[in-house]
């Protein structure tokens, strides 16, 4: 454990956001992980399934500000971990509730809580990073998002398909216990925010920096929903092709892991070079053209291969872009705004992508829209 009175080695700290914010990706992942047992479970359809996925981002609407500024106010640290037992609460009324209200009221608590440690948790990433290695850090710090739902749609199917749904998502819980002990006892605040309260309490920020990150924060939420399209949809068009369930999660998942090599390595080309916008811009036009390739294939693994590798180079100069137009007085407002457009993407991208799927009768629906929001990125 580190002392307070000692000075933090900034890689440790973003070693320890790292490791409890794949708790959050685990989380997030588990009912696309496990779609055929609460079909089966709860007696819903696509709709219902896609609303399930999305409800879990959907807090971020409203308590990514919020938490924002809570967390000026109580700390960082607290609030965070706050956030963590409110992931714990939801995902006890998941593993427990034995109808769809109580499914959707424990997706929403428990996304209550992700959302708090997600905003924050970027906003402690900014603080240690900002103005150097920003892009790099930012791209590890994204790579746990990946790294936890790779880790889901390997794990969880295995425990559900031999364990049953409670058992499954109860590995969610003890996951999630984990790093919350991890983060509360080795995590150290930044004393940025002392100079912060100082200069005032008030929220002040030019209107070109405002506009700059609402276009930053759109960027983002483009990005995502066609992430999203990946992480929630295609196991089901594989399930769809035939596929079993363990395989379509296993194939789903190379995407995951080759992101996790790809977004650090766009982090820092980024840094190294100075050339964000082209790696922004070259990654998305990429992933579009492939998301849609995707759809109508047989070559899924080479396809989602290519994803992997091409998709993740635009997360971590995404995720700095914010850095570039704020300060440390409107650091945490200002990541709280960048994260609420980006919730009000990944919340209605999965709602709109299972009504087209119901809609269409074509599996490869979600992967036309994802790829359209990407183009529009």
């Amino acid at each position: 454990m580190i002392e307070k009175n000692q000075s933090p080695n900034r890689w440790l700290m973003l070693t320890v956001l790292f490791l409890a914010r794949v708790t959050m990706g685990f989380q997030y992942q588990a009912v696309a992980a496990l779609s055929p047992l609460f079909a089966d479970s709860f007696a819903i359809g696509l709709t219902d399934l896609g609303i399930l996925v999305g409800l879990y981002m959907s807090p971020g609407v409203v308590v990514a500000l919020p938490g924002a500024a809570i967390g000026k106010l109580f700390g960082d640290k607290r609030v965070v971990s706050f956030g963590m037992i409110l992931m714990i609460f939801g995902g006890l009324i998941m593993a427990f509730g034995w109808n769809y209200p109580l499914q959707l009221t424990g997706r929403v608590v428990a996304g209550a809580g992700g959302v708090i440690l997600n905003v924050l948790m970027a906003k402690m990433v900014t603080d240690y990073f900002s103005g150097r290695e920003i892009s790099l850090s930012m791209g590890i710090f994204a790579n746990s998002w990946p790294v936890g739902i790779g880790a889901a749609l390997l794990i969880l199917p295995l425990v559900g398909n031999t364990a049953g749904l409670i058992w499954a998502m109860l590995t969610v819980v003890i996951l999630i216990f984990i790093g919350l002990l991890l983060f509360y006892s080795m995590y150290v605040e930044v004393n940025v925010d002392q100079v912060a309260a100082k200069s005032t309490d008030k929220f002040k920020i030019s209107g070109t920096a405002l506009l700059a990150l609402l276009c930053a924060g759109i960027i983002w939420a483009f990005y995502n929903a066609g992430l999203a399209m990946i992480f929630a949809f295609a196991p089901i068009f594989l399930l769809e092709k035939g596929w079993s369930l363990l395989s379509a999660n296993s194939t789903t998942s190379i995407v995951l892991w080759l992101a996790v090599i790809s977004i650090p390595i766009g982090g820092y080309l980024a840094d190294r070079t100075g050339k964000k916008d082209f790696i922004i811009l070259g990654s998305l036009i990429t992933f579009s053209i492939l998301l849609s390739l995707s759809a109508h294939t047989d070559f899924v693994i080479s396809i989602y291969i290519l994803i992997g590798l091409f998709a993740g180079l635009a997360a971590g100069p995404i995720m700095g872009l914010p850095s570039e137009v704020l300060t440390p007085e409107n650091r945490g407002i200002g990541i709280g705004i960048f994260l609420s457009l980006f919730y009000v993407g990944v919340v209605l991208a999965p709602i709109l992508a299972g009504a087209l799927l119901e809609t269409t009768e074509n599996p490869g629906a979600a992967f036309y829209l994802g790829s359209v929001l990407l183009m529009l990125g």
